[in-house]
């Protein structure tokens, strides 16, 4: 059920969106205050704390860590932004990098996808022959279940990689399986997470879906 909001919180969700969309990231408390005109913190924590209750945002610890939600941007009528996670590899895996400061909006038919959806820029050759080259950009959307050949975001200890998943009823039955015979398979440890999996690909400006 979406629960209605008032006046007051869809301008506060009005002026996230738009800080995000002229500087590239959240605002800051100060930030908010300014644009409200209002001086309290408590003002923009109860008006933050409502949107968050009806599941127009979600935040986390970090700073500048709000995110809207599909709700949100149908309650503004607005296309969505989605947020440059950091850098992931197709090769070995390395450690991924934050990138701050960097969001694009997203086609309408992505707008629609329920959960956190985010863009990971690829290093590496490893799956090319998946049509992910160095450099290319993909959409992750975070999820807990995948089927035997989906292209997944792994996270390895500390390192990320961009890897198709394969689950198998013979050995070695659980693999990151590169798109290049010059790699090699990675074989699942303790320290293999699936984050997410790569649901589409931005190939001259334009959204395509994987092979």
């Amino acid at each position: 059920m979406k629960l209605p909001i008032t006046e007051r919180q869809k301008v506060m969700l009005s002026v996230i969106y738009d800080y995000i969309k002229n500087t590239g990231y959240p605002p800051t408390f100060e930030e908010m205050k300014d644009k409200l005109g209002v001086s309290s913190n408590q003002s923009v924590l109860d008006l933050l704390n409502k949107l968050e209750e009806k599941r127009a945002i979600k935040r986390s610890t970090s700073a500048r860590s709000i995110t809207i939600l599909p709700y949100g941007y149908e309650i503004l009528g607005k296309p969505p932004l989605v947020p440059f996670l950091g850098i992931s590899h197709a090769g070995a895996p390395i450690q991924a990098l934050q990138i701050d400061g960097e969001w694009q909006q997203m086609p309408g038919e992505i707008s629609k996808l329920e959960g956190d959806v985010y863009l990971v820029k690829v290093s590496g050759d490893s799956m090319i022959n998946a049509g992910i080259d160095d450099g290319t950009i993909v959409l992750v959307k975070e999820q807990k279940e995948f089927v035997s050949g989906d292209i997944v975001l792994a996270q390895i200890g500390d390192e990320s990689t961009i890897k198709r998943f394969i689950s198998e009823d013979k050995p070695p039955y659980l693999y990151l399986k590169p798109e290049n015979p010059k790699y090699n398979i990675i074989l699942f440890t303790d320290e293999v997470e699936l984050k997410g999996k790569v649901i589409s690909i931005v190939e001259s400006g334009q959204w395509r879906a994987t092979n």
